[in-house]
């Protein structure tokens, strides 16, 4: 089974309302009042409809086309500025100085940093959620290629200045808090 057809099948058994990522819903204070954002590896499009509420235009990309015609009907019917698209964003990330905000949730190619910081306008923010390697329970993926380093969105990012971050690993009682995530918000000087 290829990657398209592993993701379709999962959205195709999808059965909850698209959800936008925390980082991004408890953030909504950060975004500018009017722009271009792009909803990358964007699935259900949780991110996409909350930006599109904010007054955004929004681009929304993924690989698995039954996600993208799902997010293209609710877009249709309720209405929000969406452009839904299937899009390979490995073989084709986003062009240089085309977004306000770019908001990424549960997906890592580390390769593709360089084109999203190309991508972001002089002011523009990056919203960053995904697994981390150290963890408590057994969300998320299996392989460590998948899960970020012990604070290595920093790092990868290191190039924005910083405006929130949290990951909180294995400290304290792990019981409580956020855990087996990081979150980010970086800021393109300009």
């Amino acid at each position: 089974m290829g990657i398209r057809e592993k993701w379709n099948e999962r959205y195709r058994a999808a059965s909850r309302e698209p959800q936008a990522s925390q980082v991004l819903r408890e953030n909504l204070h950060l975004l500018p009042d009017n722009g271009r954002a792009l909803d990358l590896a964007c699935g259900s499009g949780g991110n996409a409809i909350l930006l599109a509420q904010q007054g955004l235009q929004v681009d929304a990309w993924d690989i698995a086309d039954v996600a993208i015609a799902a997010l293209q009907e609710m877009a249709l019917k309720r209405p929000l500025s969406i452009r839904a698209e299937v899009r390979d964003v490995e073989t084709d990330p986003p062009g240089p100085g085309t977004f306000d905000v770019i908001t990424v949730s549960y997906f890592l190619d580390r390769g593709l940093v360089p084109a999203l910081l190309a991508a972001l306008k002089p002011g523009g923010l990056v919203y960053y959620q995904t697994f981390t390697r150290q963890c408590v329970s057994d969300r998320g993926p299996r392989g460590a290629e998948f899960r970020l380093a012990e604070q290595e969105l920093l790092q990868l990012f290191s190039g924005l200045q910083v405006l929130f971050y949290r990951e909180e690993g294995c400290v304290g009682d792990v019981q409580q808090g956020f855990r087996d995530e990081a979150m980010y918000i970086g800021r393109r000087p300009g």
